[in-house]
């Protein structure tokens, strides 16, 4: 299993590098919005170039599960592998671990900046650490459900697919978060999307001929 791992990682090293590189540059991003911060004048510029990394990091992360289904299908490592005494499920729980790897990449030194951060500036008061949480929580969903649109789009569809499917979900997700907030409401969604886009792209690879 770990050789599997180390393959999808080896062979998809740009998003890794892509995910530690945008980490560090909303960590920098947050930490100015901190340090700036005033009431009166609101950190614009910080607020906008996070939005902006977001949107590209939305993009990235559905774009890593199709490069990963679509370079397997075009390439047929999956039939290779399959000739060896390793089953499918095993290759697809190694590519979606792979794809959870690099979005924890990019969100833990995230959260752990923000804990910090709070410590630094805030009281010990325990709601602060239960928001970040929340947001942590919420945040790794909402990525995850981009990642799974992706393997579902690059398995199907054209490699421009991913990226309109990824665009789609951000504009339905997005703002569903920001209505709904962070609470169990949409975790539970955004966790039921995930847990439906998993079984279907298990059984779209399970059943499909290599």
């Amino acid at each position: 299993m770990f050789a599997l791992i180390k393959r999808e990682i080896q062979d998809h090293l740009v998003y890794f590098i892509a995910a530690a590189v945008f980490s560090a540059l909303l960590v920098l991003v947050l930490v100015e919005a901190v340090f700036k911060y005033d009431s009166r004048n609101p950190p614009v510029i910080s607020i906008s170039l996070g939005v902006a990394f977001a949107a590209i990091v939305t993009l990235g992360i559905c774009g890593m599960g199709a490069s990963q289904m679509y370079l397997d299908k075009s390439r047929r490592i999956s039939a290779f592998l399959s000739t060896l005494p390793v089953s499918r499920s095993r290759i697809l729980l190694a590519r979606i671990t792979a794809g959870i790897l690099a979005i924890l990449i990019l969100l833990v030194p995230l959260a752990i900046t923000a804990i910090f951060l709070l410590r630094l500036f805030t009281p010990p008061i325990p709601l602060y650490s239960g928001m970040v949480w929340e947001i942590f929580t919420a945040t790794f969903l909402l990525a995850l459900a981009c990642y799974c649109i992706g393997l579902q789009t690059g398995w199907n569809s054209s490699a421009i697919t991913p990226s309109l499917g990824g665009l789609g979900l951000t504009c339905i997700f997005v703002p569903l978060v920001v209505v709904k907030g962070l609470g169990p409401e949409i975790m539970v969604i955004l966790a039921s999307f995930i847990a439906a886009s998993l079984f279907r792209t298990w059984h779209n690879f399970s059943s499909t001929s290599l």
